[in-house]
């Protein structure tokens, strides 16, 4: 540790405020907010490396940037003096730091410039950084190709149920494009639909059910748990492995939570997340801001996933033009659709059962990658772990 020296934060980098964007037209440069990029801009404010933090918001919602960008009046950027630090191993530094302690909000989650400066800082020498924010990256990286490679095989899903279920283009006996072959199509109440198909509410063709909170006054419940206990903020449209929380066989029983079935489909109901969803890979619980969809023999898992991922907007819109912000499990129940009557959503589910069963894989393997990450980073940006000591078959 003697090779580590203690700076200030502003020793490190010089904290910029972001502006204003909505005078600005579409373009080629991500906008980042508290949650992310939200857009893409005609312009960059800075084109070096960089750590954004939210000034107000989710305080510990970092992030590091290595092209041009734009941000959001609500988060900080910042140039870092590269002379002493490394910009990417400075952005690990600081995940390890739990920046809502230093939160001076009254209405909201805040943090100032004259707060961030005083951070103390302690950091190795220019090489070091350089392996440590190798190590760590390598990991980051592989959860970003990983990533990508899911949106990919989402996207590739998501198009196949499109042309099947919305543009009736699904393959005849022949094998050609349904509609535009000539399929007969009929009139229904939802306009035109192929011959055959059957038009009804959601909740015709399969089952729904919604979760509840075990006791927060008996701790018993949450105890040594087992069974993942899903929140409605959690959801995030995609596959789901880890929660926040646990309950257990106790819980269970003594609340009106219940054992859901591996791949039902969970959807939010209320809140900030309202229409978002979730796919559950193993059996687990929900809270009552959630409604279930049980995957059937007439609507299995992957049309389902599909059928939400595609729904989602209309949801969030039905929501946002109400009195509060939330949707009711009868009201995804009611939903109409038309459903073939012949084997077609089996061929369809069949089909995407290997794209969604990749998806899974790599998600797996994200989370054992983040969990890799998470317990290497305190270890090395401390020095506890030696840069030396963690090898490629070996990492903690």
């Amino acid at each position: 540790m003697s090779e580590w020296k203690e700076y200030k934060l502003s020793d490190l980098m010089e904290i910029k405020y972001g502006k204003d964007h909505k005078h600005l037209a579409d373009g080629s440069y991500p906008l980042f907010g508290s949650g992310g990029i939200m857009r893409y801009f005609e312009k960059s404010i800075y084109e070096e490396e960089s750590i954004l933090i939210p000034r107000k918001g989710t305080l510990g919602n970092l992030f590091y940037v290595n092209e041009p960008f734009w941000s959001v009046d609500t988060m900080f950027w910042s140039k870092i003096k590269q002379d002493k630090v490394l910009p990417k191993y400075l952005y690990y530094a600081l995940k390890t730091y739990n920046l809502a302690e230093l939160n001076v909000g009254s209405a909201g989650p805040s943090l100032t410039t004259e707060v961030l400066n005083k951070v103390d800082v302690t950091i190795p020498n220019i090489e070091i950084q350089s392996a440590i924010a190798e190590i760590l990256s390598s990991l980051d990286d592989k959860i970003e190709l990983n990533n990508k490679i899911n949106q990919e095989l989402e996207n590739l899903a998501q198009t196949l149920f499109k042309r099947w279920f919305i543009d009736f283009e699904f393959p005849n006996e022949n094998g050609e494009p349904y509609k535009s072959s000539g399929g007969e199509m009929v009139e229904s109440e939802l306009g035109e639909i192929p011959k055959g198909w059957e038009v009804g509410k959601y909740g015709d063709f399969t089952k729904t059910t919604s979760g509840g909170t075990p006791s927060r006054n008996k701790n018993e419940y949450y105890s040594d748990g087992n069974i993942l206990w899903v929140k409605s903020k959690e959801l995030n449209n995609s596959m789901f492995f880890e929660t926040e929380e646990k309950i257990n066989e106790s819980g269970l029983k003594n609340s009106s939570a219940k054992l859901l079935p591996a791949y039902s489909v969970l959807i939010a109901m209320y809140g900030a997340t309202v229409g978002q969803f979730g796919l559950i890979t193993t059996e687990a619980s929900c809270n009552q801001a959630i409604c279930a969809v049980l995957p059937s023999e007439r609507l299995p898992f992957s049309f389902n996933y599909l059928f939400f991922q595609n729904y989602r907007k209309e949801f969030e819109n039905y929501a946002e033009g109400s009195a509060q912000q939330n949707i009711s499990q009868e009201l995804i129940k009611s939903i109409k659709i038309a459903v073939p009557t012949n084997g077609l959503i089996g061929t369809f589910h069949n089909l995407n059962v290997p794209l969604l069963n990749s998806i899974e894989k790599n998600c797996r393997e994200n989370q054992e990658l983040a969990n890799l990450r998470d317990t290497l980073l305190p270890k090395l940006i401390s020095g506890e772990l030696e840069v030396a000591d963690v090898t490629a078959d070996n990492k903690i």
